[in-house]
């Protein structure tokens, strides 16, 4: 991670001073432009430099808006943007240092609400975002998941869950959360809990493999938990949970993170740095390598999956502290374009009309 020398901390600061001092004008941002469509990128930084972006890319006018939150807000994001979604009128960014929500007007990237999630003054450090039912459920580092209420914007209730949760999903009418253990090395969890969103509680807690991260679910009733393993004898598995009586159907090896779930389509970014396809109804990849004109992405970093047009977004971190990249191909894996965006893309959210 980058690092500034004490000495021009200090005169960065005196600087900073003496301008605040003559200077007490306040900076207004500028008039929000309307998006329409395009997709929104949510740009990492790099841990504790407080320099989270988001880019905006416009199937339109086919330009990137580099830092559109901060040109909308006059401000930046935070530290380690983490998630990003849309739901109903706004749009959601998990901000994992930092330990806020920010909500936001998807069509002028403008803050709504800045949420913060904080123990008193214990940062929680929020991970990932789902929702059921006019409610936001957000995992947090602390072993809780917030409640947030969608009209009002408030925090209505914290749940207790397991170590370090991660990605959470819904699917028949009940909250799956992966507990990683993630800050626990090399003593991972290795459990789901499962949230009945009716009571607000913890109702059942499924075993599974190592430092699970990340879940998914398909048309058919099922939900599919990665775990990671322990980065030594324990390689990464994929689990398959039955929504119904959530028993674990199967647990098999399984090369790949990243997971990103279309129907009974998941894709992978394997540790070769392809990208799998596996057909879920079958349980066998149909190729180890999507990408299929011979386009290299150096990191990929993230997947996003359009449905409706069969396109795929694959982010390229680069080297994870130079300005990033978004790579668009089609259906059959043929580059369409790529564009520039900022550091560690790690998120995309699409916006339709």
């Amino acid at each position: 991670m980058k690092n500034f020398r004490q000495s021009i901390f200090t005169a960065a600061a005196a600087l900073t001073l003496i301008l605040s001092s003559c200077h007490k004008d306040k900076v207004n941002p500028k008039p929000a432009t309307p998006v329409t469509d395009g997709f929104y990128i949510l740009n990492q930084g790099l841990f504790n430099d407080n320099n989270s972006t988001l880019s905006f890319y416009s199937y339109s006018t086919k330009a990137v808006t580099a830092d559109i939150f901060n040109s909308a807000n006059a401000r930046g994001l935070g530290d380690t943007g983490n998630d990003i979604e849309i739901y109903g009128s706004k749009m959601y960014i998990v901000v994992n240092i930092s330990s806020t929500v920010e909500v936001v007007d998807p069509k002028t990237a403008k803050s709504i609400r800045q949420i913060k999630l904080f123990n008193g003054t214990t940062a929680r450090e929020p991970r990932d975002i789902a929702f059921y039912k006019g409610n936001a459920y957000v995992t947090s580092y602390d072993g809780t998941v917030a409640v947030i209420d969608t009209a009002t914007l408030g925090v209505t209730k914290y749940i207790n869950v397991g170590r370090n949760p991660e990605q959470l999903a819904v699917a028949n009418g009940k909250i799956y959360v992966a507990n990683s253990g993630g800050l626990d090395y090399p003593n991972y969890d290795k459990t789901v809990s499962v949230i009945d969103p009716a009571s607000g509680t913890v109702t059942k807690t499924i075993t599974v493999a190592d430092n699970p991260q990340n879940v998914g679910t398909d048309n058919n009733g099922n939900v599919y938990v990665l775990s990671a393993g322990n980065y030594n004898d324990v390689g990464p598995s994929l689990a398959v949970i039955d929504d119904n009586t959530d028993a674990v159907k199967s647990q098999t090896d399984f090369d790949g993170s990243g997971m990103v779930i279309q129907g009974t389509t998941a894709y992978f970014i394997t540790s070769t740095n392809t990208i799998k396809v596996f057909d879920l109804k079958t349980m066998t990849a149909t190729t180890s390598s999507f990408i299929s004109d011979g386009t290299t992405v150096t990191t990929p970093y993230a997947l996003a999956v359009d449905g409706s047009t069969g396109e795929v977004f694959v982010t390229d971190a680069k080297d994870y502290t130079s300005a990033g990249a978004v790579y668009a191909f089609d259906k059959n894996g043929k580059k369409e374009y790529s564009i520039s965006v900022g550091i560690n893309p790690g998120k995309i959210a699409l916006l339709k009309q």
